[in-house]
C-alpha cells in the first residue's frame, strides 16, 4: 500500500512541514523564526500540498512532533493537526521529538555510541534522553541541568557521546571531554518521516480526543512588568 503522510514539526523555533510518500519526501517547507508558527503553519502546509500536487483529502495520515519542546509551539502544531484530523477523519501519529532527533543524528554519522538529543529549556537546562545508534531508547526523557559532571558515568565507561539539537551548543563550555562530539542536527519535519511510516504500518495512532503535547514540565509563565 502506498502511504502519504503530512509531517509537522513545531517543537522549537523551527516550523517545518513535509509530505512523504513511502518515506520519500515529495515537498517540504521550513522556517526558522521564533513566534511565527501560528502565522505561518497553515501557509506552509498549503505550499507543500501545492508542490506535491495533492489535496488534504489525499493524505493518508498526519504525523506530528509531540514534544518535549516549547510550550506554545507544540500547542500550535498539535492544534492544527487535530483540526485537520477532525475535519477529514484522518488518523494521527505522535512522534517523540527526541527520538526523531536522535535517529536523524545517528543516521547522519553512522557511528556506535550514545546519542543525547537536546531541546533548549532555558539557561543551562535541556530536555534530553539517551538513545543508541538504532534509535532505541536507553533512558526516559528528562529536564536536565547541564554541569561539568553531566554524563560522567558514560564517559568513564569509555562511551562515545553525541549531542545534537538546539540545546547542545550551550553545553560546549562545560562539557569538553574528547569523547563528546557536537553535531549540527536540529528538529526538522524530515526527521519524523521514518518513524511516522513505521507507526502507520503498525497502526499506532493516537486518540485525538485525548492527545495532548508532551510538555515534560509546566510552562514558564511570567507576569508582564506593566501589570506589576
Amino acid at each position: 500500500m502506498i502511504t502519504t503522510i503530512l509531517n509537522i514539526e513545531t517543537a522549537t523555533d523551527t516550523c517545518s512541514i513535509c509530505i512523504s510518500r513511502d518515506q520519500r519526501i515529495l515537498a517540504q517547507e521550513t522556517i526558522n523564526e521564533p513566534f511565527q508558527h501560528a502565522a505561518r503553519i497553515t501557509l506552509l502546509i498549503k505550499a507543500c500540498l501545492e508542490k506535491a500536487a495533492l489535496t488534504l483529502d489525499e493524505i493518508d495520515a498526519l504525523a506530528v512532533s509531540r514534544g518535549p519542546g516549547a510550550y506554545t509551539a507544540l500547542r500550535i502544531g498539535i492544534s492544527v493537526v487535530k483540526g485537520i484530523a477532525y475535519a477529514l477523519d484522518k488518523p494521527v501519529i505522535a512522534i517523540d521529538t527526541l527520538q526523531a532527533l536522535a535517529l536523524a543524528t545517528a543516521n547522519s554519522i553512522k557511528k556506535e555510541g550514545i546519542y543525547h538529543p537536546m531541546i533548549d529549556a532555558r539557561r543551562m537546562e535541556v530536555y534530553t534522553a539517551s538513545f543508541d545508534e538504532t534509535g532505541k531508547r536507553l533512558s526516559e526523557a528528562e529536564s536536565k541541568i547541564i554541569t561539568e559532571d553531566s554524563f560522567q558515568e558514560e564517559i568513564k565507561e569509555g562511551k562515545s557521546i553525541f549531542l545534537s539539537g538546539n540545546g547542545a551548543a550551550k553545553c560546549t563550555a562545560v562539557l569538553t571531554s574528547k569523547q563528546i562530539e557536537y553535531l549540527e542536527v536540529y528538529c526538522d519535519s524530515a526527521h519524523l518521516v521514518p518513524l511516522a511510516h513505521r507507526a502507520f504500518e503498525a497502526g499506532n495512532f493516537v486518540d485525538i480526543a485525548y492527545f495532548t503535547p508532551f510538555y515534560l514540565k509546566p510552562p514558564n509563565i511570567t507576569i508582564a512588568k506593566k501589570k506589576l
